[in-house]
């Protein structure tokens, strides 16, 4: 399983996923992340602490076989190297994975079925090309077709998306800033964390400003955050004692005086 996040904001994008691998009872670490070129580079990870220049390079968050997902990502980049002038649009880049996607699916749908394995990518696909006039963010689904962020709900999720979800109903609005938003990624991902086995660190945390137009990444292990989980578990407890009596209270756990 895993959890990835993309929010849309006034001020950029904040993008996480997480680096847990399940396979059976087995347990392992990669990069569900990729820095995609839209022009006539190569797609490759980046690594932890690096800044890029974001008009020339998107992100892609993927879910699911990672067998089909390495496979759809060379044919990008193949198709990226053969469009002439590059990709100028994000969602050029997007109807390129989907074209990519769909043939992966048709070349190998029959034998993974015959595998009992499900043809279950999703992708979240975000950036600001040299085309386009403000940020874009797109959940592209294993059929091909995509959603694209809305202003009401400023985010798109893809694996495990069950127990970090309220946190982002709760916190993110599209004007909300850059530094909360990429709070709000964190905690919804420490809440799967919490209550998912198939979710956990290590983390890749992304930033996209549109003022600088700049991709900022970091990486986080588990000992690299333990002040904030203390803190977000102590704040939650606290806040879970002081929550007001009324109307319940008195009625369910009355006072009982001493005799």
């Amino acid at each position: 399983m895993t959890y990835c996040v993309g929010i849309k904001v006034a001020d950029g994008l904040v993008c996480m996923a997480d680096g847990r691998i399940t396979s059976g009872n087995q347990l392992s670490a990669a990069r569900k992340v990729t820095f995609m070129e839209s022009g006539v580079g190569s797609g490759s990870a980046v690594g932890a602490d690096t800044a890029s220049t974001g008009t020339h390079r998107f992100v892609i968050m993927n879910s699911g076989l990672r067998s089909v997902r390495d496979k759809a990502l060379t044919y990008l980049r193949a198709e990226v190297r053969e469009t002439e002038g590059g990709l100028q649009t994000l969602l050029a880049a997007v109807e390129a994975f989907s074209r990519c996607l769909r043939r992966v699916r048709a070349e190998d749908g029959t034998f993974l079925e015959e595998s009992k394995l499900s043809f279950n990518v999703h992708a979240l696909i975000g950036g600001q090309l040299t085309g386009d006039d403000d940020t874009g963010l797109y959940l592209v689904y294993p059929e091909g077709n995509w959603i694209e962020v809305d202003e009401r709900t400023p985010y798109l999720s893809i694996g495990a998306v069950t127990y970090g979800k309220p946190i982002l109903d709760r916190v993110v609005r599209s004007d909300t800033d850059l530094a909360s938003a990429l709070k709000a990624a964190y905690l919804s991902f420490d809440s799967s964390r919490f209550s998912s086995s198939d979710v956990g660190y290590p983390i890749d945390l992304l930033t996209y400003r549109r003022t600088d137009r700049q991709w900022r990444m970091i990486s986080f292990e588990y000992d690299d955050l333990r002040d904030q989980r203390r803190w977000w578990n102590t704040q939650i407890k606290c806040l879970a004692s002081s929550l007001p009596d009324d109307p319940w209270i008195d009625a369910l756990v009355p006072r009982i005086d001493p005799d």
